[in-house]
């Protein structure tokens, strides 16, 4: 009976595998030379966090989502973050209603929150305050409104996205928001032959319908499989250093005292663990290497990690402060 049940689960678990294989196939029909991106999308999905995209209007980032959405079958909402938005307008509101009998009641109206899959359109166009209102629900999974309490469906998967260039009528994101976006992806323009690709396209059209390949449920049994793939304690062990040596006070990396101002915290390591565990599982792995945690540098630390001045005035990136120590560590 162990054996069994040993074989029906490995079989559960190379079919789920196989799935994300044709999710990418379904994405990749509208969706052309963005396989860096989309891959780190999938990864914060299964990892069961959320992430921040930004990139330059015009890179299809919303369509992008809305096709994700398409292929996973998942309950999709969007919100377009505009400064007159208010909390209610995400999390919802009560509403005086009568009852047969005329009694009056409040009764709470939940708000585009409550889904899947919600896209949280360029999401630095609205105050502070309302973007306070996807706190709770990103760290919690539930939202409180009069004093009750309300799950958010499982899975849960805010998808936010933000133009790094334009600052008039923009409100910066508070460390405290960033920091629960497991993933921030940069999305840059696309090489000239999927460019090509995506004219051809435009000029003769053809209708490409995006076939449902995951189901909610399945897209749950795969963030638990997640958390199985093994990772060795030497690894482990790596991240912690890694993530300490960008702290002032816990480095010995002489880049890190001349321009970093705020190290990454302890969610930046338990990020980096679950992101690298998602990336072997999508690479039909089910053990973490280094070049996964290589590969996921950026995406997790560079909303973590704040620069000083003067970085930017002497041109220091990201980058060249991680290889540095990567090295030190010997990653």
């Amino acid at each position: 009976m162990v054996t069994t049940n040993k074989t029906q689960i490995a079989e559960q678990v190379k079919k789920l595998t196989a799935k994300l294989i044709e999710l990418k196939v379904e994405i990749g029909k509208v969706i052309f030379g963005q396989e860096t991106v989309i891959e780190q999308i999938l990864i914060a999905l299964l990892a069961n966090g959320h992430a921040l995209i930004e990139g330059v209007p015009g890179l299809a980032k919303t369509k992008m989502v809305k096709t994700i959405a398409q292929a996973t079958s998942l309950q999709f909402n969007r919100i377009q973050f505009t400064p007159d938005l208010m909390p209610s307008d995400i999390v919802g509101t009560e509403l005086l209603q009568t009852d047969a009998t005329g009694k009056q009641y409040f009764n709470f109206i939940q708000g585009p929150i409550m889904t899947n899959l919600l896209l949280a359109d360029e999401i630095n166009r609205t105050p502070p305050k309302t973007q306070a209102a996807l706190l709770e629900a990103m760290e919690e999974r539930a939202i409180t409104y009069g004093g009750k309490s309300y799950a958010m469906p499982k899975p849960f998967f805010i998808l936010a996205t933000q133009n790094p260039i334009e600052l008039a009528g923009t409100y910066q994101l508070p460390e405290a928001q960033l920091d629960r976006f497991l993933l921030k992806i940069n999305i840059d323009y696309p090489t000239e032959a999927a460019e090509l690709q995506l004219l051809q396209s435009t000029a003769t059209p053809i209708n490409k319908n995006i076939k449902p390949v995951l189901s909610a449920n399945e897209i749950v049994e795969l963030q638990n499989l997640v958390n199985q793939v093994y990772i060795d304690d030497v690894l482990v062990e790596k991240i912690n250093q890694l993530i300490r040596q960008t702290r002032k006070t816990t480095t010995a990396v002489k880049l890190v005292e001349q321009y970093i101002e705020w190290g990454a915290g302890p969610r930046a390591g338990q990020a980096l663990i679950r992101c690298a565990k998602a990336k072997a599982l999508i690479n039909n792995r089910y053990s973490v290497n280094k070049s996964d945690i290589k590969s996921l540098l950026i995406p997790v630390l560079q909303h973590r990690i704040i620069l000083n001045h003067t970085a930017d005035l002497e041109e220091i990136y990201m980058e060249n402060i991680l290889q540095n120590i990567v090295e030190q560590i010997a990653l």
